[in-house]
């Protein structure tokens, strides 16, 4: 099994960045589906049942915190832009959890993951005018949404041809 955990967003966030995307210009994206707008704290990979089992008796615990979203930006960067996300902010209390995820699985993962903390909306495949693209993302001013986050979950994830297909296999309340 493909195993992460990850922070499900409100859906009036998820609602909110799906029609972000219709600003974007001048780009062949392929969009993460409403569905499955994320927050990304940790990829395990493929684990068999018994680890998956292991981890679930594992997961930290932190208090609720608050976020909102802030800019756009990309992977690896503007000058060669591959993946479009939206930063969020106040960024030390995800940090903190996902710091507390990484010290409890520390042994277990053996390859770096760097965090930052972004919600991926796409993958851009093509770019028709680079600075025409790069202009039009310029003219888009994220909203200042503000969501709690109250819980992170264990998600699993099976590949398909229409994309990803996710289950959540455990709820992680925080409080």
């Amino acid at each position: 099994m493909r195993i992460f955990l990850a922070i499900e967003l409100p859906k009036e966030i998820k609602d909110y960045l799906f029609d972000l995307e219709k600003k974007f210009k001048e780009a062949k994206i392929t969009w993460v589906s409403k569905k499955n707008l994320h927050v990304t704290l940790k990829f395990f990979g493929e684990l068999k049942e018994e680890k998956v089992k292991e981890i679930l008796t594992r997961l930290p615990k932190r208090k609720p915190f608050t976020m909102h979203l802030k800019k756009i930006g990309f992977f690896p960067n503007e000058k060669d832009p591959r993946v479009i996300w939206v930063s969020l902010e106040p960024e030390q209390e995800i940090i903190a959890l996902q710091q507390a995820i990484d010290a409890e699985f520390l042994t277990d993962i053996k390859e770096e993951q760097k965090f930052q903390a972004h919600i991926t909306l796409g993958r851009i495949k093509s770019i028709r005018r680079k600075k025409d693209f790069l202009d039009s993302v310029q003219t888009i001013k994220i909203e200042h949404r503000v969501f709690i986050i109250d819980s992170y979950q264990l998600i699993s994830s099976k590949l398909s041809k229409l994309g990803p297909v996710y289950n959540t296999i455990k709820n992680v309340a925080l409080s």
